[in-house]
């Protein structure tokens, strides 16, 4: 919200040298928060010149100037910048004519976008200055032509200073208004705070006016559907203004004080409601009495209906959408833009006034369904005063009269439904013990009063109703808010408070923590992905085999193509990749830790029927609610490509794969203080050699949890990747679930260790991991480690068989083991998996 000084000083005493900071000061300290400052950006001299004549020079370039004389000075008399009374100017703009007031920037002007005005020679003559435009003042985007000052209804002396004449001496402060705070949209509501911060007499607009209840205009609301039991229209007030002069320009105050508050001039009528929304913070809609066909009915949309609106689009209407109609079909969405069968133009004579208080549920969706977000929708859908909307209606009628030469009309209609705030209960304590700060009851009654709520003092504590204004106070921890705010957050000290004993974080969660630690420990990256996908991102990784998996569908998305809720982390993981390299980082190791969602096949998700409110749901409600969530697993996954290992002097680059990330998996074992069992696995995405199937060892027996492997080449390659990109997924829930309370560690031990390699000769079907185990299972107690260190398959092997060399290492607990002991351990092993899968040990 951006509001201009001067339009603030007219409701709210500011002190003569206030600057921007101060008033920024002032209002952050009441909760608001600071967003910039605006201004004209342009300095003087700039004057109100008389276009003496002017003689027009065609140019071979087809362009035709006009070299005018120019009075910028009362006559006999030195001009703003020293110079003589009457200068030369060359124009390029047609629209004016001798003895037309125009607005002169001097030599030593500097005009919005550090533009600086100097005498220069141009087109055969010295240009002693400049005729200005609109746009070239800040004013607005016209630049068809020079501002003649006749049009903005002035007729000001020669040698006038125009900053002062046009308000473009004014500033405004920006400060981000949240969602809870509706009222602040206003100069209205601004003024009231910063009363509120700094004691400054506030002056409310509202009661400048004296709302004229009119009668005999036909309005009816029929909202047969409301959103949540809430009706659609609880305030609609009209009044009519007849005669008005649509050739009447806007005054130059009104478009300098709408261009700071970034609206721009579009007409007198326009200007005027927008105006008014600004300063007391009702939208205001205006129509074209004359184009209305009857009376006007508020109402839901029919199937099917549409509507053209201000911006010339047509849109086809949901049932939801609330719309305003007259006796021919919609002529407006309410709240959210008008229509154009009755839009206010160049012939407009007769106007009709609507100032309406609307749901904010309700504009808020149609905003959001038709993409057509205003001025109007963003202050309905925060709460907009019920109260304001009279006398609102009867600022416009008064501005109306008194600019556009209008007559206020009896004819009109009040319709009045919305419901009184309800009282709240505040017990003595409750305030200062929610803060931490020992208020007064004075303190708290007069900050309640302030902000315009009724207190009442009992036995128990005070009896407070929030102001029509603060829709947004609704139970005794917002008025507890709100007297921390008015007394000054800097009554409230920092003190960090004492934890209870015997609570603290939840194993599951101190194991979540270890896991990350560990993972970025080990170099990797911990990112968060958007848990929205595809189809085809849900089917490449959702299932193995490739199958279609069920997926819970958002019913509200923020992307239509990107519907469903994650079964996989690996495809947000990958967008993060793509997203990367695309800026240059081309070694990535990244993991994330987050949820997935695998709703059960053939079973309904989600309950649209429950009430939703202010009050706690029961339990039944509650076990409903939960009932209508699918399983949420958290899972971690982990992606790497590029160089493991850069290349540098005497070390070549080292590139990443299924290695790392069973290097990663390994990091998981050790976290976690669980055993994983690696085989060789399948799946539809990742490359047949290189993936593994990860399983765990469970109460009720063996477990697959995850699966790591190299993403094919043809996707790598069509998601523009590098050919090599290995990523892991394993359940982390189930992997919490069997993780043990404490890590084995084995003593170290003071007897030597005896080392020796087996070569087995296998069929190359069979997988390395299967054969160290049947290794490990008949070398027994003595073998301490093992560990694969070749791979052979060539010359000297049968055709169908590979070579598997592992270095084995033997310790005795109690003795030096003897080379022979060594040697029947390994022969031993050797034997287990020539039983298991026919292996033979290579001589």
């Amino acid at each position: 919200m951006r509001i201009p000084i001067s339009w603030l000083a007219e409701y709210v005493d500011l002190p003569a040298e206030a600057s921007i900071d101060d008033i920024h000061a002032a209002l952050v300290k009441v909760g608001l928060e600071e967003e910039g400052s605006h201004d004209f950006d342009l300095t003087g001299p700039i004057v109100v010149g008389e276009v003496l004549s002017f003689e027009p020079e065609p140019q071979s370039n087809g362009k035709t100037i006009r070299w005018c004389q120019v009075r910028v000075a009362p006559e006999g008399q030195a001009a703003a910048d020293g110079g003589a009374d009457v200068r030369g100017i060359v124009c390029g703009a047609g629209n004016f004519f001798a003895g037309d007031k125009v607005v002169v920037t001097l030599p030593g002007a500097v005009l919005p976008g550090g533009f600086a005005i100097a005498a220069r020679k141009t087109y055969g003559h010295v240009s002693d200055g400049m005729i200005a435009s609109a746009r070239e003042l800040g004013l607005g985007e016209d630049h068809d032509g020079i501002l003649r000052l006749t049009t903005l209804g002035l007729d000001p002396e020669v040698g006038t200073d125009a900053i002062a004449l046009l308000g473009l001496d004014d500033s405004a402060v920006e400060v981000n208004v949240t969602p809870d705070r509706g009222y602040a949209f206003s100069i209205r509501g601004i003024a009231r705070e910063y009363s509120h911060s700094t004691g400054a007499a506030f002056r409310d607009p509202a009661d400048r006016v004296t709302p004229v209840v009119g009668t005999g205009f036909p309005v009816a609301i029929h909202d047969e559907a409301p959103i949540r039991g809430r009706v659609g229209a609880t305030v609609f007030v009209t009044r009519v203004v007849r005669g008005v002069d649509p050739t009447v320009p806007s005054p130059a105050w009104l478009v300098a004080r709408l261009k700071l508050a970034g609206i721009r001039s579009i007409s007198l009528v326009v200007d005027i409601t927008n105006y008014v929304m600004l300063e007391f913070g009702q939208p205001i809609h205006g129509y074209d009495l004359d184009a209305l066909q009857g009376g006007i009915v508020v109402r839901r949309a029919g199937e099917g209906e549409t509507l053209e609106t201000l911006d010339g689009q047509t849109r086809t209407l949901d049932p939801e959408d609330l719309v305003i109609a007259d006796d021919r079909g919609a002529i407006g969405l309410a709240g959210v833009m008008g229509g154009a069968s009755t839009e206010i133009g160049g012939g407009t004579k007769n106007v009709l006034i609507e100032a309406a208080n609307f749901d904010p549920v309700s504009i808020a969706r149609t905003a959001r369904r038709h993409k057509l977000p205003s001025e109007a929708s963003r202050r309905f859908e925060r709460g907009v005063d019920p109260k304001v909307a009279a006398p609102a209606a009867a600022r416009v009628v008064e501005l109306l009269e008194t600019l556009a030469g209008g007559t206020a009309d009896d004819l009109g209609s009040e319709h009045h439904e919305h419901p009184e705030a309800g009282a709240i209960m505040v017990p003595f304590g409750y305030v200062g013990g929610l803060v931490g700060v020992d208020f007064t009851p004075d303190e708290i009654s007069s900050s309640l009063a302030e902000i315009g709520g009724s207190v009442e003092e009992n036995a128990a504590g005070f009896v407070v109703t929030p102001p029509s204004w603060r829709p947004d106070l609704t139970d005794k921890a917002s008025l507890a808010e709100e007297v921390a705010r008015i007394v000054g957050y800097d009554r409230i000290p920092s003190i960090l408070p004492v934890a209870p004993p015997g609570r603290g974080l939840t194993v599951s969660q101190l194991t979540r923590r270890r896991t990350a630690d560990v993972l970025a420990a080990g170099g990797l990256t911990e990112v968060l992905a958007y848990p929205f996908l595809t189809e085809a991102q849900n089917a490449a990784f959702g299932s193995a085999t490739g199958e279609v998996v069920p997926a819970i569908r958002v019913a509200n998305p923020l992307d239509s193509q990107a519907a469903l809720l994650r079964t996989s982390l690996v495809p947000g993981l990958i967008d993060i990749a793509r997203r990367n390299l695309s800026r240059g980082l081309t070694d990535l190791a990244l993991f994330e830790i987050g949820s997935v969602f695998l709703p059960e096949a053939g079973r309904a998700y989600g309950q649209d029927s429950l009430p939703l409110g202010a009050a706690l749901p029961s339990p039944e409600a509650l076990l409903e609610l939960h009932a209508g969530i699918p399983p949420q697993p958290r899972h971690v996954g982990v992606l790497v490509l590029g160089n493991a290992i850069d290349k540098q002097p005497g070390q070549p680059a080292v590139p990443a794969g299924i290695a790392d990330v069973l290097d990663t998996v390994q990091l998981l074992e050790t976290a976690l203080a669980v055993k994983l069992r690696v085989a060789k696995g399948q799946h539809v995405s990742l490359h047949p050699g290189r993936t593994a199937e990860l399983f765990i060892q469970t109460p009720v027996g063996e477990r697959s949890v995850g699966f790591a492997g190299e993403v094919l080449p043809a996707i790598t390659h069509e998601l523009d990747l590098p050919r090599v990109v290995a990523v892991a997924e394993l359940d982390l829930d189930a992997l919490i679930a069997a993780a043990g309370t404490t890590i084995d560690v084995a003593p170290i031990s003071g007897f030597p260790a005896a080392t020796q390699d087996l070569s087995l000769v296998v069929d190359r079907s069979v997988a390395a991991g299967e054969v160290e185990a049947a290794v490990v299972e008949g070398a027994g107690e003595l073998l301490e480690s093992i560990r694969l260190v070749d791979d052979y398959r060539g010359q000297g092997l049968p055709e169908e068989s590979k070579s598997l060399t592992f270095a084995l290492r033997f310790r005795a607990p109690d003795r030096t083991l003897t080379a022979a002991e060594a040697s029947d351990a390994k022969l031993a092993g050797a034997a287990r998996a020539g039983e298991l899968y026919s292996a033979t040990v290579r001589e």
